[in-house]
């Protein structure tokens, strides 16, 4: 238990020398720390690391969020601290006064491998420090903006820290109001730098219909051979955009997650991205939920995995107005394909015929509960399907304490990315 009671040692020094109060929090999650710390010693070996968990929206923890001057503390407390690798800051009071402290944080600790800052109130002046602070860090794998107001100048500022770091593997700017410029510069970037695995650009701000966008995006992907995850949603991608990312994903054998949700693409859309599932390339996750892909598209994605592709392990179409035609012909494509293990429905027309298609599928164990977003339940000999909160990225804005649902970083200390993307099957990928 070295380490954590030198931790908190240190903890009860700062806010000393400051003279500011313990933070309940922070002295709670501690204490829960050498709690599991001492069972841990009693299974296998000490724990040589820590994932800080601090979200400010678990009221079961919490009922007072952090703010800056808790920043300035950790700064002063974990700048030479080699035992906490990971910290989870989201859905706190951290403005750009307190994630100037963050920035100091990371230029002098070269330990902390993930960070996690999403729906905080950072701005552009808050995004210029932090994407200083990288230029120079050497040791940080992932982190995650989404929901921080840091405009089309802050992700100008993270493109530019991209040109000089080549360590950082995750980065998520969605909903954080980027415009065309910034997405096109991050685009542009990722024709050089390799190691980014990871990219979420979702929700940004575009005034033009043209998608450009999207088209610097396919350029990209056509090189890129380094990318293995990209966050697309409300893009306003249309059919064509969808057919450009097509022709440019035929020619890239190494993304394996590719989100399109919540855009405009329709059965001439889905057809393009059958040909991509056709070829059989790397793409182990698509993500087409809340689109208009209806009975056509649904048939084309149908044939190309029933026929042909032996690497897609979860699809998603929730919401695309889909009717029993369609979704039955997903589910006999299941019959003669077993590699796709995942398949999300929920949302379209959901027809007796397609029930009890997907109920035969979760009767025989072709597709398993965890996997899918339905139930099957039978009134008077009609077999209907209930929803179930099943999602691909199931605890990305959030977490449970307690239950089988528990991710395995609140249980090993192991997983610094807070959220359970498939795609990644070695929890530690992060921490080597």
């Amino acid at each position: 238990m070295t380490d954590i009671l030198t931790t908190e040692i240190r903890y009860e020094s700062v806010c000393a020398e400051l003279e500011l109060p313990r933070n309940p929090y922070i002295v709670k999650m501690l204490q829960k720390e050498k709690d599991e710390t001492i069972l841990w010693q009693k299974t296998i070996d000490a724990r040589d690391r820590m994932h800080l968990y601090l979200a400010g929206n678990n009221h079961l923890l919490t009922d007072k969020r952090l703010d800056d001057s808790d920043c300035e503390v950790m700064y002063r407390w974990l700048q030479n601290n080699v035992y906490v690798t990971s910290i989870d800051l989201r859905y706190n009071n951290i403005t750009d006064k307190g994630v100037a402290f963050i920035a100091k944080l990371l230029e002098s600790n070269a330990e902390l491998k993930a960070l996690n800052l999403m729906c905080n109130e950072i701005g552009e002046d808050g995004a210029k420090v932090l994407a200083k602070s990288l230029e120079f860090n050497e040791g940080l794998k992932s982190l995650k903006m989404n929901g921080n107001k840091i405009g089309n100048k802050g992700g100008m500022y993270f493109a530019q820290m991209l040109l000089v770091n080549a360590y950082l593997q995750e980065l998520d700017l969605g909903d954080c109001d980027l415009k065309i410029e910034s997405i096109i510069a991050l685009s542009t970037i990722l024709l050089q730098n390799t190691s980014i695995k990871v990219l979420n650009v979702n929700r940004p701000i575009l005034f033009t219909h043209q998608e450009e966008t999207t088209v610097h995006f396919a350029k990209m992907l056509k090189v890129n051979t380094s990318l293995l995850e990209l966050h697309l949603q409300k893009y306003d991608m249309r059919d064509f955009g969808a057919t450009r990312l097509a022709e440019c994903l035929m020619e890239n054998f190494t993304l394996q997650y590719l989100d399109l949700s919540c855009n405009r693409i329709t059965r001439d859309g889905a057809k393009e991205l059958a040909k991509v599932l056709k070829k059989n390339t790397a793409l182990k996750t698509l993500d087409l939920g809340y689109n208009r892909l209806e009975d056509d598209g649904a048939m084309h994605l149908a044939d190309a995995i029933g026929a042909f592709n032996s690497n897609l392990e979860c699809l998603v179409v929730r919401s695309n107005n889909i009717n029993g035609k369609g979704l039955c012909a997903l589910a006999d494509s299941l019959k003669s394909n077993s590699a796709l293990t995942s398949i999300f429905i929920w949302g379209n027309n959901l027809e007796e015929s397609a029930c009890i298609a997907f109920a035969s599928l979760l009767k025989t164990g072709r597709i398993k509960k965890l996997c899918t977003d339905v139930q099957p339940y039978e009134v008077d000999g009609v077999t209907y399907l209930s929803e179930l909160t099943t999602t691909p990225q199931r605890h990305y804005y959030w977490a449970p304490n307690y239950g089988d649902d528990v991710p395995g970083w609140q249980e090993r200390g192991d997983n610094p990315r807070g959220s359970d993307v498939r795609i990644f099957k070695d929890p530690k990928m992060f921490m080597t």
